[in-house]
């Protein structure tokens, strides 16, 4: 184990603009997590909010990821201090909050993913974070290593835009495009025209403010196509879809 806190390469990448690609991990399995890692992603998102997973199996598959090219990123259940302070604890620096609507919620986000004074993270002198307290210079530096990205999928949160990616503290905006659709009045249709305006607004206004924005793209057409629109933090696939797909595909081809 290092004594030394490991700057957070993805939110350097991150806040410098560069494209970073990734994939959903949604199984909730570490073996299934560490093939993703293999593929050189760059980050691979662990779903909390709508994958079966919790602690006992992020930290699996967070040990799955120890030494590859793609970053954990961690989508909690709901923007809740005490939910957050947990992933941290066991070693998360990458965040993405789903459900941010206001300023106030995307300052909450934010703060629970700081010690004292600069926010509110509860404070544990031992944890899998810091290598169970061999490293000394943690709580001076951990702070500055945390993303804080934030979903906008409601139209509280598109009239709240500009608000929540002024926040200090928030890297970027990420589009959740299912609920988007569904608060635009366009369930199952992301790819309504007045649902991809939205995207694009979305993506525009983060640019304008200097923050990073995303999405979640499985269709490739849909992430060229979002790439091109400015975003630079796009996950592809998850590991659901590509074995769903897979498996259809090699069942159908030897019997239909």
């Amino acid at each position: 184990m290092s004594d030394q806190l490991i700057p957070n390469r993805f939110r350097q990448d991150l806040l410098q603009g560069k494209t970073l690609i990734g994939c959903w991990a949604a199984m909730g399995s570490a073996y299934a997590t560490e093939v993703l890692g293999v593929a050189g992603f760059d980050w691979v998102l662990l779903d909390g909010e709508h994958a079966p997973n919790d602690i006992t199996t992020f930290v699996p598959q967070l040990m799955a990821l120890k030494g590859s090219k793609s970053a954990p990123v961690v989508r909690p259940p709901c923007n809740e201090p005490v939910v957050i302070k947990r992933l941290l604890d066991i070693g998360f620096y990458n965040f993405l909050i789903p459900f941010v609507e206001t300023q106030q919620q995307a300052e909450l986000a934010v703060a629970a993913t700081r010690y004292p004074p600069a926010g509110i993270r509860g404070v544990s002198v031992s944890h899998r974070s810091n290598m169970f307290g061999t490293v000394p210079d943690y709580f001076n530096q951990i702070n500055d290593n945390i993303t804080v990205m934030v979903q906008i999928e409601s139209q509280a949160g598109l009239d709240n835009l500009d608000a929540i990616a002024a926040v200090d503290g928030v890297d970027g905006l990420f589009v959740g495009p299912s609920d988007l659709a569904a608060a635009l009045g366009h369930l199952g249709q992301a790819g309504h025209p007045q649902v991809q305006e939205a995207i694009r607004h979305i993506f525009a206004r983060a640019k304008a403010q200097g923050k990073a924005s995303g999405i979640l793209a499985p269709v490739e057409a849909d992430a060229r196509r979002y790439l091109e629109w400015g975003a630079t933090f796009v996950a592809v696939g998850s590991d659901l879809g590509i074995y769903r797909a897979g498996t259809q595909a090699l069942c159908d081809r030897f019997t239909k």
